[in-house]
């Protein structure tokens, strides 16, 4: 299991950083508002699905070189920070436009709407890059990874999982949040500020 302390660093930086509106939150939004909260699970299921792929997938691809080149374990870090630090100022220059989702093409389908979640998680470059770059530094490679694998795959898949039922139950009221004033670009500049943080913690750790 990860160190308390790392927890402590790990929980709420990704949790402002997934509630953060994207893609996804927005796609649950959408539908939350057209089909119905109850038939929105069946994407937020296809995403979360998505989301764990992409996390197993890179924390093992990097601990696996970690085991075997351990060298550059230090490089990756610092790569790993300065990716941070871009994401965080990326967020902090954001403009706070909502992405626009058509929701009169939305198959209702169950099959139709799990793939639309699972594509969606898995298609995005930046959720690949995020979690290559914030996980792996979490991983204790001297311990059996895959406990502590387990441990932060359950805090992103809770975190994920409340946030899209926020926003897929928040319907039009919180459409109305976000739509007014600098409400989603103080939004990006927390989440941006913690990212930017994370990052030189885990360069300089």
């Amino acid at each position: 299991m990860p160190d308390y302390a790392l927890l402590a660093v790990f929980v709420p930086t990704f949790f402002f950083v997934s509630i953060t509106p994207g893609m996804c939150m927005t796609l649950a939004m959408t539908l939350g508002m057209s089909i119905g909260v109850r038939k929105t699970l069946w994407m937020m299921l296809g995403e979360l699905v998505g989301v764990a792929l992409v996390a197993i997938a890179a924390v093992l691809g990097v601990a696996s070189i970690m085991l075997n080149y351990p060298q550059i374990f230090d490089l990756l870090k610092w790569v790993g920070g300065a990716y941070l630090m871009y994401i965080g100022i990326n967020m902090w220059r954001a403009k706070g436009k909502m992405a626009v989702i058509d929701s009169t093409q939305v198959n209702t389908r169950r099959v139709s709407l799990i793939s639309q979640g699972f594509i969606t998680a898995i298609a995005n470059p930046k959720g690949w890059a995020f979690m290559i770059s914030l996980l792996p530094p979490f991983i204790n490679v001297d311990k059996p990874v895959g406990p502590q694998l387990a441990v932060l795959l359950s805090i992103i898949m809770l975190t994920e999982s409340l946030s899209m039922l926020a926003y897929a139950s928040g319907g039009k009221s919180l459409r109305l949040f976000l739509s007014r004033g600098d409400n989603i670009r103080w939004m990006n500049r927390i989440a941006g500020s913690l990212m930017m943080l994370v990052g030189v913690w885990l360069a300089l750790d």
